[in-house]
């Protein structure tokens, strides 16, 4: 008889998980599906929408009848943008690096919202900046992500946090995964963990004013932001210009090798559909519950994510397995 109960004990226990686990999931995933109503009477500003997330969101979003103010970088991501949607979207140039016009666009939203303030602000505006060794690199090279990532996703952030408070709305902040593991050296990193540490900040501030603050993570998605040539010619030029006992350090094949295989790494596990990143925008200004994280992309799910609660040698051996071995010396394209 003891012997019986040893061997169904981890069955029942299972079993009793198990019954515990389905119901709490059943509850998480009806509550998960509750929206608020009227959303289509809220004002939602989207920054970055030249291209890539920011303009997938913007041009769906307004398909669906929602107000969006739509911050572009340049007039023809406005002039663009402007000729794909209806007359409800609006679109204003921004620089979010520079003060007065951050300052302008909260003006600009002021007049457009009015008394009922605005129900959504996501921060989408980002660049990938320079992905190289971080004994190549200027500070100027590392400062630039930095102050357009974070320092100017606070500086928008604080600007229209009044008009937020006001109708009790929603912070989208798009983060990365590469704000939980650092893949490469460069300020883009650096960036986004600061990303995560201000979200989290600013969640737990704002609870008291009814604004809710969630934070999106994509994995490597296809984007301008980080087209794989890009960064290869970034290296090249900043390659030309190395002092030559850094050339040697890092070996003359280098390059090649690196290009090599990050396009081996390319292939694997970059995602292709924005949509993935776009619904979670819409489930975070939309749900009646929205989530204080969402985590998207399959090498996100499957392989960043993971990483990040492993030991860091576990990390470090996972990463490093897929740098260039230094120095290169035997290496034939």
């Amino acid at each position: 008889m003891n012997i019986l109960n040893r061997t169904r004990t981890p069955t029942m226990i299972f079993v009793y998980i198990l019954c515990c686990v389905i119901p709490f999931y059943i509850w998480w995933k009806i509550r998960d599906g509750f929206r608020i109503h009227n959303i289509d009477d809220k004002y939602i500003l989207i920054t970055g929408c030249d291209t890539g997330f920011g303009n997938h969101a913007a041009r769906t979003f307004d398909r669906k009848g929602l107000r969006v103010l739509a911050t572009c970088y340049t007039e023809e991501g406005a002039a663009k943008l402007n000729a794909e949607t209806s007359d409800r979207l609006k679109t204003i140039q921004l620089d979010v690096t520079v003060p007065e016009n951050v300052k302008r666009v909260s003006e600009w939203v002021d007049e457009i919202v009015g008394s009922s303030g605005l129900w959504g602000l996501v921060n989408n505006a980002g660049i990938m900046g320079t992905l190289a060794p971080m004994d190549w690199l200027t500070l100027e090279d590392i400062r630039q992500p930095i102050e357009v990532n974070l320092i100017g996703l606070i500086h928008v952030t604080l600007a229209l946090l009044p008009l937020i408070k006001k109708a009790k709305g929603r912070i989208v902040n798009i983060s990365s995964v590469g704000g939980r593991v650092a893949a490469s050296g460069g300020g883009y990193f650096s960036s986004k963990y600061g990303v995560e540490g201000f979200n989290d900040s600013l969640r737990r501030d704002m609870k008291a004013f009814g604004v809710k603050v969630s934070c999106i993570a994509p994995g490597l998605f296809r984007t301008p932001l980080s087209d794989p040539q890009t960064v290869i010619n970034q290296r090249i030029q900043i390659w030309h210009k190395l002092q030559q006992d850094i050339k040697d350090q890092y070996g003359e094949n280098y390059i090649a090798v690196d290009a090599k295989k990050k396009e081996v790494l390319n292939k694997r596990i970059k995602n292709s559909d924005l949509s993935l990143v776009v619904w979670c925008m819409e489930h975070a200004l939309t749900s009646l519950h929205p989530r204080t994280r969402y985590t998207i992309g399959t090498d996100a799910t499957f392989l960043w994510i993971p990483l990040s609660y492993m030991p860091t040698f576990i990390q470090d051996y996972v990463i490093l397995k897929n740098k260039v071995t230094i120095p290169v010396t035997n290496y034939k394209t």
